[in-house]
């Protein structure tokens, strides 16, 4: 995360930013029903537009808030940093993650609106069986994985092109097709479209992304070992009043 930009910036682009994702989900997949019967298709045009539209924000968005759009993501980010202090503090955690499900309501309420669709009417799609509960412990658990591992590595510059691709790639090897985002998950339940998510259905996933996240972690610490501390270079200019603080990689993953 952007050290020099104030938390309510930051926390107003988790939100603009999850609601542009769950916009470009959820429209692109009412226009693939609108063009198409054929479910294969539609499929693939929905996971195109996803990869594209993630990627962007990701590279555009990243430099200010870290481009979490996830509270799976922020969660670990806070975990991981709760120790040596490097991570995103409680109060960041508290600003994210109502922004981010606030932006993902709102990013598919603006989605039924461009089609001419009911607005927020709460989706009839029943996701409830426990192969789909697996598969979202296994999207998360991969995208968590992913996120923390290439900031591990130094790489994390090349999130925005990597995160995309697993993102459309887990779309099709996953039978949940992969929301592995609390978040989004929340916002689709918003629209009764082709991503739609049943109320009833929410819950079981959030706790199924919960346990991916950890599993993610879990398997960052057998790849990569423990973070180690911050060194010299990596502390970051404070706010006026604040005292210096160390940039944590997984904070930046997606920045």
């Amino acid at each position: 995360m952007s050290a020099s930009a104030p938390l309510l910036r930051r926390a107003a682009v988790e939100g603009l930013g999850t609601a542009a994702l769950v916009a470009v989900v959820v429209g692109s997949g009412i226009q693939a029903t609108e063009l198409t019967h054929d479910v294969g298709t539609q499929l693939l045009a929905n996971s195109l537009a996803t990869v594209f539209g993630l990627g962007v924000l990701i590279a555009f968005l990243g430099p200010v808030s870290g481009a979490h759009f996830n509270p799976a993501v922020t969660l670990a980010a806070w975990f991981t940093g709760r120790r040596t202090g490097d991570g995103p503090a409680l109060r960041d955690v508290a600003a994210y993650l109502p922004a981010q499900v606030a932006g993902a309501i709102a990013g598919a309420v603006l989605a039924d609106a461009m089609f001419g669709k009911p607005l927020a009417a709460f989706s009839t799609h029943e996701r409830w069986a426990g192969h789909l509960w697996l598969a979202e412990v296994v999207a998360t658990a991969g995208l968590v994985w992913l996120i923390f591992g290439l900031a591990r590595v130094g790489r994390a510059h090349l999130a925005p092109l990597l995160v995309a691709s697993y993102i459309g790639a887990a779309y099709w090897f996953t039978s949940s097709t992969s929301f592995a985002n609390p978040a989004v998950t929340i916002g689709r339940a918003f629209t009764d479209t082709f991503t739609g998510i049943a109320p009833t259905s929410v819950m079981p996933f959030l706790a199924a992304q919960l346990l991916g996240a950890t599993a993610g972690l879990c398997l960052v610490t057998v790849c990569f070992g423990r973070p180690a501390a911050a060194s010299e270079d990596e502390v970051i200019a404070p706010h006026a009043g604040q005292q210096p603080t160390a940039r944590s990689t997984e904070e930046s993953a997606l920045a």
